[in-house]
């Protein structure tokens, strides 16, 4: 993998890499210092055009490889994957501001994605039945469906590019990754690695843009399934205008994931966990607890969380103390800052206020610190809304009853998690609320590959998930064969042998 980062990045067109003819190029900062790493291309409608027709015709020879050789491509890339976690990571630190193992960990994530890609084989296998009626018998196989894209976010430029094309390419199908412009540089780093191992030309085309550079692959005719992470608003519209073009989507869109906290819960693991899923990764992430619901006795732990917030600091990738990274830009720290200060208007008890953080060496540095809000109501912008910054409220709740009927009224169903240490109150929860993925002691509770990440509601467009059997089936189409052989074909075939022989 070349560690360089190029001053404009190209782009993965018919396997190789090219630069854009385009005259509109958009800087990648550093966000913790500004600095501009590179230049990223605004794809030309010429360009994209000759990305998806190139992914049309490899997807001809692609869909007839055999899936032991889809399945080899995947063992030797996440191989390189490994070999290069290191180098990766300290490119994803610079374009996105992560500490370094968070940066590692964003990296293993993804890898993790491509070892279960590897074991395609025995993912796409059909189903049989013998004699479903008089002599008949019935079977299905699982077909790629062609050419798909993936549309990817900031916050995770290399776990969910790696959620989207190891899978579609393993199925049998191409792909067009368009990563987010904001940190495009570790995805192309991603798909440098990807060639690497063996990729067929055109099986994977990279390309960069925004708005005008998505709605063309939304709408065009030869692109079949569009794979999606961002925010509500485009979320909404990717689903819309794909579905209106009668494409398959899957649309992974906000959170406001909420950590209720029973009286019986451990208050050391708590508190820890309330704090570290809160303001980790700067809070830019969809599974980020924003929330913690109070219920009982817990309600007179604010001082013991807002001490364990306070000794929690951002910092560059290379202090080994800093606990987060800045903000990806300028106008996200904007946005965080117009959030807390009108929490604050709303009458919420601002606890911790990190609205005017430093950090020494960094004054341009996108920085916004740890923030806690007490006496919090649902009816706040800061609760309604999704921050994607280090921002924690606290709501109280007189029973575990009234937590789940909170948590079942916001719009938002990706993730939740409940603290406690009794078995019937955790059943009770996981059954009765309207949460795609729910941890039990566990802040963040994403799925290992082999399950599906499975955001409900407002949080998800779709019908079937990322990764696991359900990126299999949504890559896939089934085909159901119903077959009759005749008893007398076999003897017509044997008469015609022996007559064979005795001429």
């Amino acid at each position: 993998m070349n560690k360089t980062i190029p001053s404009k990045l190209p782009q993965l067109i018919r396997g190789e890499w090219v630069n854009s003819s385009c005259s509109d190029w958009l800087e990648v900062t550093n966000p913790a210092t500004g600095e501009v790493l590179s230049q990223v291309p605004l794809t030309t409608s010429e360009e994209l055009q000759s990305a998806v027709t190139s992914a049309k015709e490899a997807f001809v020879q692609w869909r007839d490889t055999p899936v032991t050789v889809r399945a080899r491509i995947m063992l030797r890339y996440q191989a390189l994957l490994k070999k290069n976690q290191e180098s990766l990571a300290r490119i994803l630190s610079e374009e996105t501001g992560k500490t370094f193992e968070d940066a590692k960990g964003d990296i293993w994530r993804g890898i993790e994605v491509v070892e279960h890609a590897a074991n395609i084989a025995s993912l796409m296998m059909g189903e049989t039945m013998e004699n479903v009626a008089g002599g008949i018998d019935c079977y299905s196989y699982l077909q790629p469906i062609g050419v798909c894209t993936g549309i990817t976010p900031f916050n995770f430029p290399a776990m969910i590019p790696l959620w989207m094309f190891p899978m579609a390419i393993a199925c049998g199908n191409t792909f067009i990754l368009k990563p987010s412009e904001q940190d495009p540089i570790t995805p192309c780093k991603l798909a440098e690695l990807f060639m690497e191992a063996g990729a067929p030309e055109g099986v994977l085309q990279l390309v960069h843009g925004g708005p005008e550079q998505v709605d063309f692959l939304l709408k065009h005719p030869d692109i079949k399934a569009i794979s999606f992470v961002g925010s509500v608003p485009v979320g909404r519209h990717i689903y819309q205008t794909g579905t209106q073009q009668l494409k398959r989507v899957q649309a992974f869109a906000g959170a406001k994931n909420h950590m209720v906290v029973m009286s019986d819960a451990n208050k050391t693991a708590a508190i820890n966990n309330i704090v570290g899923a809160s303001v980790g990764a700067a809070g830019q992430r969809c599974m980020a607890i924003s929330v913690a619901v109070l219920v009982g006795d817990t309600q007179q732990w604010l001082e013991d969380i807002k001490n364990a917030m306070s000794v929690v600091k951002p910092g560059h990738w290379q202090d080994p103390n800093a606990d987060f990274g800045p903000l990806i830009s300028a106008a996200a720290r904007e946005k965080v800052l117009g959030y807390i200060a009108r929490g604050k208007e709303e009458g919420a008890d601002c606890l911790l206020d990190g609205s005017d953080i430093s950090v020494e060496g960094f004054p341009h540095g996108n920085w916004v610190g740890p923030t806690l809000f007490a006496n919090v109501s649902p009816d706040m912008s800061i609760y309604t809304d999704e921050i994607f910054g280090p921002v924690l409220c606290l709501l109280n709740a007189d029973s575990l009853e009234d937590a789940i009927q909170l948590i079942n009224t916001c719009p938002y169903g990706n993730g939740t998690s409940i603290f406690t240490a009794s078995g019937a109150a955790a059943r009770k929860f996981q059954h009765e609320i309207s949460v795609g993925q729910v941890g039990i002691n566990i802040p963040i509770p994403v799925p290992l590959p082999f399950f599906s990440f499975t955001g409900w509601r407002a949080s998800f467009y779709g019908d079937q998930h990322a990764y696991g059997k359900q990126a299999v089936r949504f890559y896939t189409e089934t085909k159901t064969i119903t077959a009759r052989w005749y008893d007398s074909d076999i003897e017509q075939v044997e008469h015609t042998n022996l007559t064979i022989q005795l001429k």
